[in-house]
């Protein structure tokens, strides 16, 4: 069964834009959010006046924040998984110190 789609418009660097998405409204207007507070971010400190080129920088902007989100995400689980292992080790290694001696 697929989810209803919901439309939504939303105003991104001075352009209205109605989207349909299978996510709640508010959840793409917060998308949409992001992506315009990038692009004027990127055309107050490059003073870029194409709208193209700021949604382009604003795009590779967003894909390298997640990207390094993502190695940071991977990082964490790689380090959790090693302390869930060193954890289980000492358990098990309690355990039989604890039931060689009975």
């Amino acid at each position: 069964m697929s989810a209803e789609m919901a439309s939504v418009t939303v105003r991104i660097a001075g352009e209205e834009h109605t989207i349909r998405a299978s996510v709640e409204p508010a959840y793409t207007k917060r998308c949409a959010k992001l992506v315009d507070d990038r692009i004027h971010q990127i055309r107050v400190s490059a003073g870029l006046l194409e709208g193209h080129k700021a949604a382009i920088l604003a795009a590779l902007s967003i894909a390298d924040e997640y990207f390094q989100a993502q190695a940071e995400l991977d990082r964490l689980r790689s380090e959790a998984a090693s302390r869930i292992a060193e954890l289980a080790s000492r358990i098990e290694s309690s355990f039989s110190e604890g039931t060689a001696g009975e």
